[in-house]
């Protein structure tokens, strides 16, 4: 598991995603395979999100990840402490003239699965996982 605090700012988004892929390939899931991308996408996304609709001034965001290798599965989760939960109108198509809004639906397209939950104090936790994709197999006809 790794745990980190980020201040609720661009830049600490910015430094999550660089930390979640630094911790990957630590983890032995090296850089440009698919479930790092997926990863680094997920966090990309929770991370903006947390930043723009999660922050509370004064209050930093946190991100965790769970590797569990037997089953392939990395679990993103990142924590803010503001009460608003994304709901399903924010899955929903946005405006096509919009600059933002579609940070959910990409997070719904990618993920294997992903939902909120309530955290110890203020906030909420939004969490995402992806999965080891399968081998594809190399029989011919």
């Amino acid at each position: 598991m790794f745990t980190q605090r980020y201040s609720a700012t661009r830049r600490g988004a910015a430094l999550a995603r660089r930390l979640a892929l630094w911790q990957l390939d630590a983890w032995g899931i090296p850089y440009g395979t698919s479930l790092s991308d997926t990863v680094a996408l997920l966090v990309a996304e929770l991370a903006a999100n947390a930043v723009l609709h999660g922050r509370v001034p004064g209050r930093d965001f946190e991100l965790r990840l769970v590797h569990t290798s037997g089953t392939g599965v990395v679990r993103v989760e990142v924590s803010d402490t503001h009460d608003a939960r994304p709901g399903p109108l924010l899955v929903s198509q946005p405006d096509v003239d919009a600059d933002g809004g579609r940070g959910l639906m990409i997070v719904d397209a990618v993920a294997s699965s992903w939902g909120v939950r309530n955290r110890v104090g203020p906030g909420k936790t939004v969490w995402a996982e992806a999965v080891v994709p399968a081998p594809r197999s190399s029989r011919t006809g």
